[in-house]
């Protein structure tokens, strides 16, 4: 054990916001936009109404805002285990790619969000200890070497909670003996199990594992400030994360490059509300159809070559719920022929909504990728579609396709305006304008009207 626990902790503790380079700051503030956009959203959901009514049971009388249209405030913890819930309530928040089981938007967002309101802080302490949070969150996933789903752990459960401890504990003030004991804490509290994802159903608890992250690091270090104790080699230890949750994991990458290769860079925004290894197959699918012009009731068949992850976790051709279906990448791709993915009532009308939808499901067959595939690109695929008059059309998707600054800002401003439908309009357009300026305003004003 070479201490990297430590090292990121002693990281988080010191790191300044002018040390940051500009792209970095750019992208974690479209983060917390496009996390305050998919809360917005996903707060209307059934399952997210639950969510916010034992919220608001068990945190009453807290400064931190739940992200549903009221604005109600409860306590931190109770508000970040709402907000991660919302944000990941709709497979729509933002993740790393090449994927490596990180969602810095519905955990360390949404619990840093919650701590900075209750301790009145600044927009750029908000950032900095939010890149502090997701710096050393991403590199716990990437240590894990994305096996930890492979035992049937969900990833972003176990990452999210060191994220949202660290940014929080940083909000604090904590020095970095307080932040390691945080993230020794938060070893205890990871949690997500698979188990929906086999069983065909419940694919609603798959909302809760963000908001139990993100609840789950603000708890840690509000304990950690009253003097409570984690190990401090809870990432690299025996028994600890990598021991437990992971298989073969390397602890060096805990630390590599801290500091001067800034992993938010790779922060990735959705186009479709589905899980992340058929964003590029939906592509894929609606590139051929715009092409081509053909209608769903012209294809004969579909074979999709895909990576090991999707032939293993996403390979449900008959989904049984709004969750379950997200999940499943053929029925991703069928529904793409008859709607438009990037609408969220369009997967929100669940898998019974169209049996033609299932139907077309029984025609995609699902095979290997004949090539070796990057480790992280799991949405890679080669699509070949076979049509009645005797035409088969393909094409290939290597991943995702690469994004400008500018890009990224339009991408996430629309789908800010689009998501906030939930607000009045005037209102919706000055939450956006402070939130595109958070590094000069102090977080209390931000969700005040």
């Amino acid at each position: 054990m070479a201490g990297e626990t430590t090292a990121l902790a002693e990281f988080a503790a010191t790191l300044r916001y002018d040390d940051i380079p500009a792209p970095v700051i750019a992208i974690t503030k479209a983060c917390i936009i496009d996390t305050v956009a998919v809360a917005l959203f996903g707060s209307g959901l059934p399952w997210s109404r639950s969510v916010e009514e034992f919220s608001r049971h068990v945190g009453s009388g807290g400064k931190s805002t739940i992200l549903s249209p009221a604005l109600r405030r409860v306590s931190a913890p109770a508000a970040a285990l709402a907000n991660g819930t919302f944000a990941h309530s709709f497979e729509f928040d933002n993740l790393r790619q090449p994927s490596i089981g990180v969602h810095p938007g519905s955990t360390a967002t949404v619990g840093a969000l919650a701590v900075a309101e209750e301790h009145g802080a600044t927009g750029r302490e908000l950032l900095t200890a939010l890149i502090a949070g997701n710096e050393c969150m991403l590199r716990t996933g990437l240590a894990a070497k994305s096996t930890s789903e492979l035992i049937g752990f969900h990833a972003p459960g176990l990452t999210g909670v060191f994220g949202s401890a660290i940014a929080a504990s940083r909000i604090m003030g904590h020095d970095a003996h307080r932040i390691a004991m945080a993230i020794g804490i938060g070893g205890s509290l990871c949690s997500g199990l698979l188990a929906f994802a086999k069983a065909g159903n419940g694919g609603m608890v798959k909302r809760l594992h963000m908001g139990r992250a993100a609840e789950g690091g603000v708890t840690a270090a509000y304990l950690a400030e009253r003097g409570f104790e984690g190990p401090d080699v809870v990432l690299e230890g025996k028994y600890g994360y990598l021991d437990v949750y992971a298989r073969g994991g390397d602890p060096a990458l805990l630390a590599d490059e801290l500091g001067t290769r800034w992993e938010s860079l790779k922060i990735w925004f959705k186009m479709f509300p589905c899980h992340v290894t058929a964003q590029a197959p939906v592509r894929a699918i609606r590139d051929l159809q715009r092409e081509y012009h053909f209608a769903p009731a012209d294809v004969v068949s579909i074979i999709v070559e895909a990576s090991d992850k999707v032939l293993s976790h996403h390979a449900d051709p008959a989904p049984r719920d709004v969750g379950t279906a997200q999940y499943s990448l053929p029925f991703s791709v069928a529904l793409a022929l008859f709607r438009d993915p990037a609408d969220p009532q369009a997967f929100l009308d669940g898998p019974d909504q169209d049996p033609r939808i299932l139907e077309l499901c029984k025609k995609i067959e699902l095979r290997p990728y004949g090539k070796t595939i990057a480790a992280g690109h799991n949405a890679t695929c080669r699509i070949e579609v076979a049509l009645a008059d005797g035409q088969k059309l393909s094409t290939s998707k290597t991943d995702m396709d690469e994004s400008t600054a500018e890009d990224v800002t339009r991408l996430v401003e629309k789908k800010f305006l689009d998501l906030a439908r939930c607000l009045p309009e005037d209102r919706a357009a000055e939450l956006l304008a402070r939130l595109k300026t958070v590094e000069e305003r102090g977080i209390l004003e931000m969700f005040s009207f």
